[in-house]
Order: C-alpha cells, then structure tokens, then sequence
C-alpha cells in the first residue's frame, strides 16, 4: 500500500494516568506498560497501528522530558527528531501547536491526525478506513473533524458531543458539532443516548496544518504567536532550547476548551471501532479476560475464596489468598499495595495526592 506523503500522526503521550496507580507512576505512566497483559505497551500498540496510516517518519509523539528514553526504547523505529519532549504539562492544546508547527514547516500540505497514546482500538480496520476517509476531506476541506463514538451504554466517564443535522457538502456521514459536554452524571448521560444525536468523545482529531494553525490564530492568539515566534528553530539544532524558554509560558488549557467549542467549522465523524479509553480500572476490567467467578487476575500465585468480580493485580513472585472480597481492586507493586472498591475508583487520583503530601512529611 502506497502512503500519502502529506498524511501525518501525532500521538500524545505525556500523561501521567494516575488513576491507574500503583502500576502507573510518574516514573512509568500506563502508555509505557502492557496493562492488557498482550506482550506490547499501549504506546507500542497505538504506533503499530498508525504505521498503517502513515509513513514511520510522518508519525510524532509529544512526551514529557523524563520520558524521552521509555519512547526510544520501546519504539526503536522512531527517528529521535520525531519525539517532541515537553519541558512541563501543559494540557492538550499547547501540545498540539506545537507539534502542528513543527510539522508544517516539513511539509505545508501535513493533514494530521491527533491520538491519544493509551486508547484500545479492537477493529483496526474500520478505524484505518475512518482515518483515511478523514484524511479526504480535511485535504480539501477548511475544517477540524473530531471522531465521535456511537455510544454503546450511558458511560460517565466519558464527554459526549452533540451534533446536528446540518452535514458537510456532499459528505453523508460528517456532521456538524453542536455542544461538546463534559462527564456527565447517570442521569444526564442516559437522556445522551435516549436522544439519538449524542457521541462519546474519543479525543482523536484530523485537520490540516493550515487549519488548525488557522484556528490557533483565531481563538488562542498568545500560544499561537509563542510558536510562531520560534519557527525559525524548528526541525533544527535549537529547537529544544527555545520549546525549554518559551513552553511555561504557554496557557494550561485542553484543545477542547481553546478550540474546538469555539470555532464554527468543527465538525464530527460517526464512528464505531471498538474504541476504549482506557483511563479507569473499570474500563481496563470490560476488557480482561474473566474466571468463573468474573474475577479478573493477573499473577501467577493468587489463590481466591469466596471472591467476585474483583480486578487482582500481583506480582508473580507474591502468593496471595484472598477471600470473601467483591467489587474490589487489589494491585500491588514495587512493596505498594491498594485495596479499594471499584465504585470508589474516582478516589484513587487524590489518594495519589495525599500520598505525596503523606511522604513530604516524614
């Protein structure tokens, strides 16, 4: 198959997916782990993926300093001019200007598509056809196309995008963004899907270099002029130096909020592709294989009495015995140990909070 030249991919992968501790750490986030139990990261799942979108030196990753040598090491295929390292977090949308004008200073004609680096995606092949589709019309079309999830349950822990009826010319599958919405309640995200017009928000993106650059412009004027300003550097010498001077300068804001409830050219692609965000214990456990009593266990020393629906996490060196114990989470790693219900798993973020507060002050 011959690849497109002017088609692009950039996987973010900067996140630190504390909602899966213990297993992810600052030190190595979920993206660098193979929490699916399948031999390959995330992050090696998600560039095997796009390779069969784009040419190897068409795909980018945005990282966080400290985790440059995880990314060369698990992808040995990536060119280092291709990993662009962050000197702090900065949310979505400074990462996404920043590789947009790196990339459009290779090639003015880049159509690009964003990605989560931690996402499973099970029909690989729709999700190519989609993509490819996508690439199509932002080519020869001025907009930003975001792919929308046909929604298989009222899931809080997604956002969700509302479209109209209006599509996009002859297009018959790209509709016009209404309203994006944040996690909603149970409630609210059973009227989503009770309403027909509502999408899970996969945080994947296609647009043109020129677009986007377009929008930045227009609606997060003082991040677009920091990047502009340093064009002169990219793809060169000096250009970690200036991302090190000018980066905390940059707004802490998504592309969500900066961008896409902004403009009026947003538009969303109907897909479905077996598509996972897996950002929770809960979404990982959908997606294990279950024993009989729909635990799922990693480790190759536990022993269960009594025990349901738990997600059991263990070194293989650990024998455990666990019983009477339902809808928990059990994981253990480098001597850190957590027991929590999963219906209480949103608290596992500000246990990793007090943790760092608790060790601050012994």
């Amino acid at each position: 198959m011959i690849m497109n030249k002017n088609n692009f991919a950039v996987i973010m992968a900067g996140g630190i997916g504390s909602r899966f501790w213990p297993i992810s750490t600052q030190n190595c986030p979920k993206q660098f782990l193979d929490i699916l139990n399948t031999g390959e990261t995330l992050i090696q799942k998600t560039f095997k993926r796009l390779q069969k979108i784009c040419l190897t030196e068409n795909i980018f990753i945005v990282t966080n300093n400290k985790y440059v040598d995880l990314c060369k090491n698990q992808l040995p295929k990536l060119q280092s001019q291709n990993i662009l390292c962050e000197p702090m977090m900065r949310n979505t949308a400074p990462c996404i200007a920043y590789a947009t004008f790196k990339i459009e200073q290779i090639n003015k004609n880049a159509n690009i598509l964003v990605a989560a680096s931690d996402h499973l995606i099970e029909d690989e092949q729709e999700f190519i056809k989609i993509v490819n589709d996508s690439f199509d019309i932002t080519k020869t079309n001025d907009v930003l196309l975001t792919l929308g999830i046909k929604p298989l349950w009222p899931d809080t822990g997604y956002g969700y995008i509302q479209y109209t009826e209006e599509k996009l010319n002859s297009h018959e599958n790209i509709y016009k963004v209404k309203t994006f919405t944040e996690k909603p309640n149970q409630d609210l995200a059973l009227s989503f899907i009770d309403s027909g017009d509502f999408l899970w928000n996969s945080g994947m993106f296609v647009w043109s270099a020129r677009s986007i650059n377009i929008s930045f412009r227009k609606h997060l004027r003082d991040v677009y002029d920091i990047f502009e300003e340093g064009k002169q550097f990219y793809n060169t010498k000096d250009e970690s130096k200036y991302i090190e001077r000018v980066y905390g300068l940059c707004k802490n804001i998504s592309i969500d909020y900066a961008i896409m409830e902004k403009a009026n050219n947003v538009y969303v692609y109907p897909s479905s592709f077996g598509w996972t965000d897996l950002g929770t214990w809960s979404s990982l456990y959908k997606k294990l294989s279950l024993d009989k009593n729909k635990n799922t266990i990693t480790g190759k020393n536990v022993i269960t009495y009594e025990c349901n629906k738990n997600i059991i996490k263990m070194p293989d060196e650990k024998l455990v015995v666990l019983q009477g114990l339902e809808g928990y989470i059990i994981v253990e790693k480098d001597d850190v140990l957590l027991v929590c219900k999963k219906e209480e798993e949103q608290k596992i973020k500000q246990y990793v909070s007090d943790l760092s507060k608790f060790k601050n002050s012994n």
